[in-house]
């Protein structure tokens, strides 16, 4: 099972609706979400007031006609205030119901990498033994991190109740932590396609993460332009003000 939520840089999002739509999945079910979430203000169009709307919080499968395993995929599309380990057990109960071996999720690994550089991917698992197959992938990073949110969270019920799990982060410059960040996705991608063992068609992917570079490109220059705007003066106003 692949399960996401948005997060840093969107990355799980990504690279789980990325899945959905190249290998088709079908759908399976949904959570109650009124169970997990307390709507907090309503929608008015036209002078009428619109039902209480609730994030969605879908599974979907897809069949490995190539013999190797299937693939459960979750996608929530909002993170819960305060019932995330809830939340996270309730992900996990049809995890275990439908026999998952391992669950996966995928963050940002925020790092001082810069944006024009390709990201690289770090993992995380919920066993020592696992690092081992980390390293395989060249997935292992030394010291610690913290994977904030469901996305992380996740893993830590999983541990609890004895589901093998694994987090793959992409790197993603510490500031540009609002924006969409493909190239990250891309790099997760990449592996998680490896460790699944199944092939997918990163071409679209590709792209995204190049228009993406181009448009931060972008916004670093008008940034760096609108900083010396405002922070510096001409030289020649700083000799006026001398012989004055």
């Amino acid at each position: 099972m692949l399960a996401a939520w948005p997060g840093v840089g969107n990355v799980a999002i990504i690279v789980a609706t990325y899945l959905k739509r190249k290998l088709g999945f079908k759908e399976l079910g949904e959570i109650e979400a009124s169970l997990f979430f307390n709507p907090i203000g309503v929608v008015v169009k036209d002078n009428v007031v619109e039902a209480p709307n609730f994030p969605q919080s879908r599974f979907y499968y897809w069949k490995n006609e190539g013999g190797g395993s299937d693939l459960i995929l979750f996608i929530g599309e909002d993170q819960p205030a305060t019932k995330g380990y809830e939340l996270a057990n309730c992900v996990l109960d049809l995890a275990i119901n439908f026999g998952v071996k391992r669950l996966y999720t995928c963050a940002a690994a925020l790092t001082r990498i810069h944006h024009t550089e390709q990201p690289g991917a770090w993992g995380a698992a919920t066993s020592p033994e696992m690092k081992e197959e980390l390293k395989k992938y060249d997935l292992a990073q030394q010291g610690n991190l913290q994977i904030a949110g469901l996305n992380g969270l996740l893993l830590g019920v999983a541990k609890e109740r004895g589901v093998e799990g694994v987090c793959l982060l992409g790197e993603v410059p510490t500031y540009a932590t609002r924006i969409q960040n493909p190239m990250a996705a891309l790099a997760v991608l990449k592996v998680l396609s490896q460790m699944l063992d199944i092939e997918i068609d990163l071409d679209e992917l590709t792209r995204m993460a190049m228009e993406a570079k181009e448009i931060m490109k972008q916004v670093a220059s008008e940034a760096m332009g609108e900083y010396i705007e405002y922070f510096t003066a001409p030289i020649w106003e700083h000799e006026e003000e001398e012989e004055e």
